[in-house]
């Protein structure tokens, strides 16, 4: 009996060398909360309801990273690619509503269940967006999380579109 118990004291020591209890924690947070975590933006489409028609919603390859903490707190910036750089350290007003309009940032808390997330929004690049909940659906394949909005009317041209973004976790 004695045998038993000092061959699994050796199984559990090598497990805890191998797989650290800072490991263990990160995977059962993982399995409660799949959207833990840091993620890099791969693709961001619109897709017109009436048509299907699909475009890029933010111009072509758009930079953007989201981040969901543990605690509850969530951030997310993208820019788009072909973002110009001012001509000199503090911006001119057409340089400065260029930079405006070719960017998006908030932060907040969320809530998570099994197929949607919501941002309960505190902080806005616009502030029209603060103090607002955003519903997104999302799906996580592997390492691809994909945020998709509900049909909506489009802000800028009135069609009722559905926005899809997908993210790679960051490693």
């Amino acid at each position: 009996m004695k045998k038993f118990a000092v061959l699994g004291f050796i199984v559990a020591s090598a497990v805890g060398l191998f797989w650290p209890s800072a490991k263990i924690a990160q995977a059962q947070e993982m399995a409660a909360n799949p959207l833990t975590g840091t993620w890099r933006m791969t693709a961001w489409t619109r897709e017109l309801t009436a048509t299907g028609e699909k475009s890029d919603a933010f111009g072509p390859n758009p930079k953007g990273w989201i981040t969901y903490s543990p605690s509850g707190r969530m951030m997310v910036i993208v820019v788009k690619s072909d973002r110009k750089a001012p001509a000199a350290l503090v911006p001119t007003d057409q340089e400065r509503i260029a930079l405006y309009g070719s960017m998006l940032a908030y932060g907040g808390t969320y809530t998570v269940d099994k197929e949607k997330v919501v941002h309960h929004i505190d902080t806005s690049w616009n502030q029209a967006w603060t103090e607002t909940s955003q519903t997104r659906f999302y799906t996580v394949n592997g390492k691809i999380l994909t945020l998709r909005g509900a049909p909506a009317k489009d802000a800028v041209d009135g069609k009722e579109s559905v926005y899809t973004v997908t993210w790679e976790r960051a490693e």
